[in-house]
């Protein structure tokens, strides 16, 4: 495969540094390794919050419920990975329902 895009590539006559350029930005989109790190930070800073001693968390526990759904939406608009879409908006329904009764916590 490699082979072939080449040769199509010089009957193109494509700049092959500009390529490169591309092949980067495109891999940056999509690198979804900063909102993994995030996720994987609100869930801890969630769990915390859940075992704590404290009364009132309500608020903070839906603050961070918000911004566990903000890492979904970028994670399924920056990947291509057809099981990382797939399983996004059953992900999202999940935080949804945790958020309603959320609500009802001060």
């Amino acid at each position: 495969l490699p082979a072939k895009l080449s040769e199509k590539l010089k009957l193109l006559q494509v700049d092959q540094e500009s390529i490169g350029k591309e092949v980067v930005l495109f891999s940056e989109k999509c690198d979804i390794t900063e909102e993994l790190v995030r996720l994987r930070s609100h869930l801890g800073q969630l769990n915390q919050l859940i075992q704590s001693k404290e009364i009132a968390v309500g608020r903070a526990l839906d603050f961070l419920l918000v911004e566990v759904g903000r890492e979904l939406n970028t994670i399924a608009a920056k990947s291509f990975q057809r099981e990382i879409t797939d399983q996004v908006p059953l992900m999202k329904a999940e935080v949804e329902k945790i958020r309603e009764q959320v609500q009802n916590i001060e």
